[in-house]
């Protein structure tokens, strides 16, 4: 009895062409499991579709037609937090940073998301990030619900709690009153003896919540001996667009910084925001096949520098005082699994004389992730309820770290947990002690 060939079916892919995920990205997956303990969202879901390597399978099978771009997959997309943990630990070098911004590229292009939350990514990545003026302008509305007594009165009422906005309203950031966009076009002249002359970027978010970090940045710097330029068509980054999967975004944002801040004039471009710095970092990859400005790119990003990194690398003068405290230091994500920048926060906290004390897992997500924690508020929460119980058992008097986010996630942390500790960026410290 004769038996008829097997054949296989073929099947067409189901992401589009433009910005797809490649073969060469997610063959390097052996599904080996080392990601798994490393993977916030696998830790406190115990789910493998919410695992690196099987958010990874999904992709693949999506790729192959075997999986719809439905619903499913964009949740378990979503849910990532983007921390890279799993790049650090992957044996066989998977670049599974790229993977999920290419991902989220076919999301954002072949996915219609509700109409609502299609107006609000539209309205926050699109038309405020890119725009300081429009960004300065919501910032003042926020800063008048905070300071009018709005804020207070719609938390006495228990209208968030009713809304389901009382988590959200905790994480939320106090809106300064002098930002950082009035520095935009200065030039602050080091102290003594000129060592060097560095560009400055102040970031969207952080030059309206994060001015004084700003300012201290700029302090320290000018202490150290560097002139700071503070390049007037500096842009946003593009850090938040590119993890949102708009990647042409993203590429525009590129351009704008490229065409503002390269220069041979400085020594160095630098951030004090490690989400910025890991971005801009990726300029080179980002826009790799742009005729006018990958050669640009590059050199671009040989000249980016995290604070924490260069002022390591050119070395600290002598503080006046010294710290005297008892710091955890928790690493960035994007400080230390995107840019490999471990030891220089460390260094820097104990020339200036902290007792730097080591606490479990000091690597790993406390669940800010850039917007994560508003549009994933329950993992979110799950994720540093876990890390915060890593920074207790050492109970620390200052909890330092090297990003914006990290810090306002560190305080609802503090808040959650009930610690007598305060929060504080690496940079600020170094301020104190100058």
């Amino acid at each position: 009895m004769s038996t008829a060939p097997t054949t296989i079916e073929a099947h067409h892919s189901n992401f589009s062409a433009h910005e797809k995920p490649t073969w060469e990205l997610y063959s390097r997956c052996v599904h080996c499991g080392l990601c798994l303990d490393q993977c916030p969202t696998y830790r406190v879901l115990g789910t493998e579709m919410d695992s690196p390597r099987g958010r990874i399978y999904q992709i693949v099978q999506v790729d192959e037609g075997r999986l719809a771009l439905s619903d499913s997959f964009v949740t378990h997309i979503d849910r990532c937090l983007g921390c890279l943990n799993c790049q650090t630990a992957c044996p066989s070098g998977v670049a599974y940073g790229s993977l999920l911004e290419q991902a989220r590229a076919q999301i954002a292009e072949n996915y219609e998301r509700p109409p609502l939350a299609t107006w609000l990514r539209n309205h926050f990545y699109v038309d405020i990030l890119p725009s300081f003026a429009r960004l300065a302008g919501h910032a003042r509305f926020v800063r008048f619900y905070q300071q009018s007594g709005l804020q207070l009165l719609a938390r006495a009422s228990g209208v968030l709690k009713l809304l389901g906005m009382e988590e959200l309203d905790a994480l939320s950031p106090r809106i300064e009153a002098k930002f950082s966009f009035s520095d935009l076009g200065c030039v602050f002249p080091a102290e003594g003896e000129r060592r060097g002359r560095v560009e400055f970027l102040i970031g969207c978010v952080a030059s309206v919540a994060f001015a004084e970090l700003n300012r201290a940045t700029i302090r320290v710097l000018t202490k150290n001996g560097f002139e700071v330029h503070v390049p007037e068509k500096q842009a946003c980054c593009g850090a938040l667009q590119l993890h949102a999967g708009l990647l042409d975004l993203a590429r525009e944002q590129a351009r704008r910084n490229i065409d503002a801040m390269l220069s041979s004039e400085f020594d160095a471009i630098v951030t004090n925001a490690a989400g910025c710095g890991s971005t801009m970092k990726e300029y080179g990859g980002l826009l790799h096949d742009d005729a006018g400005y990958g050669e640009k790119a590059e050199r671009f990003t040989a000249k980016v520098r995290d604070i924490n990194e260069y002022l390591a690398e050119v070395g600290l003068l002598e503080p006046k005082r010294l710290l005297r405290a008892r710091v955890t230091y928790q690493d960035s994500c994007h400080l230390a699994h995107a840019q490999g920048v471990r030891s220089a926060p460390r260094q820097l906290l104990r020339h200036v004389g902290a007792e730097v004390v080591e606490s479990p897992r000091p690597d790993s997500c406390c669940g800010s992730a850039g917007v994560y924690n508003v549009v994933e508020n329950e993992i979110s929460m799950k994720v540093l309820d876990e890390k915060m119980g890593f920074v207790a058992s050492v109970d620390p008097e200052i909890i330092a770290t090297a990003n914006v986010g990290c810090m306002l996630q560190f305080r609802a942390g503090i808040a959650r947990k009930k610690m007598n500790a305060r929060v504080a960026h690496v940079v600020e410290l170094l301020d104190e002690a100058y």
